[in-house]
């Protein structure tokens, strides 16, 4: 079996890293009452930095499959912050017309 030039322990170090910092920045941005749009977008810039980082600092593409589901989930991500602001931007008009 080829080395990839990371162990096990550090594959999974490298995961839980992401996950660590999407969940700080929900529960952040839940306690703060931050808008989803922003939360998202904010969720998105960390995952595509992590695989970004991966994909150059972790020697021999040991994490580059990590590096790729962190840059769509990323992605996804993104596509979600645009949906949500558009749907704040039609409540905003519908309530404004409303009145």
């Amino acid at each position: 079996m080829p080395h990839l030039g990371i162990d096990i322990d550090q594959y999974i170090l490298l995961t839980i890293y992401p996950a660590a910092a999407f969940f700080a920045i929900g529960y952040i941005a839940k306690k703060t009452k931050m808008r989803q749009s922003i939360s998202y977008s904010l969720q998105a810039v960390q995952c595509i930095a992590f695989s970004i980082a991966y994909l150059i600092a972790v020697p021999n593409g040991g994490a580059d499959g990590l590096a790729i589901v962190l840059g769509m989930f990323g992605v996804l991500l993104l596509f979600m912050a645009k949906k949500q602001r558009t749907q704040q931007q039609e409540q905003q008009n519908n309530v404004g017309s409303n009145q």
